[in-house]
């Protein structure tokens, strides 16, 4: 036997089954989870991975191959994000005020993005710019101690047209 495999392999296939472990931070399982477990349903559906969710934040994955074990890693990522000061999202508009429009940028993330921050010249009611479902990039300006986010489609639009991140 030696002589066909005189050492154990490197890695493993990439077709090998799988079981991976990763970590969230404890106060963000509910966000995988999601309400009434939907979130978490979905992964498993879109991946065909199967997750099991531990108290102190350790996320086993068990999957058929590497690629399948990736992706499920990704979409757990997808909804434990934080959103970065600086940083552009391409959110989604989900609430028109008369003041402003919360904009989602993370899944179950949201910003507002005040009337003033709307477009360069000045708007006289958020229904000029943006409708609920509308797509747009921000720019996440500031976010406060209790975690309201400041955002702001006019840096966005000026940072993107000079080539920046987005």
């Amino acid at each position: 036997m030696t002589e066909e495999l005189n050492a154990p392999r490197g890695q493993i296939s990439p077709y090998a089954p799988r079981i991976t472990s990763i970590s969230i931070p404890p106060e963000r399982i509910k966000d995988v989870i999601g309400p009434g477990g939907r979130n978490i349903r979905k992964i498993q559906d879109d991946t065909g991975a199967v997750l099991e969710i531990e108290n102190d934040g350790t996320v086993k994955i068990f999957a058929a191959d590497t690629a399948t074990a990736e992706l499920a890693i990704q979409k757990i990522k997808a909804h434990t994000q934080e959103a970065e000061i600086g940083k552009i999202y391409q959110g989604t508009v989900r609430r028109i005020m008369d003041f402003g429009a919360f904009v989602e940028i993370l899944p179950g993330i949201d910003g507002l993005v005040h009337i003033s921050q709307l477009a360069p010249h000045r708007v006289q009611t958020v229904t000029e710019i943006c409708k609920e479902g509308d797509k747009m990039l921000v720019k996440v300006l500031d976010i406060d101690r209790q975690g309201k986010i400041r955002l702001s489609r006019k840096e966005a639009m000026g940072e993107s047209e000079e080539g920046g991140n987005g």
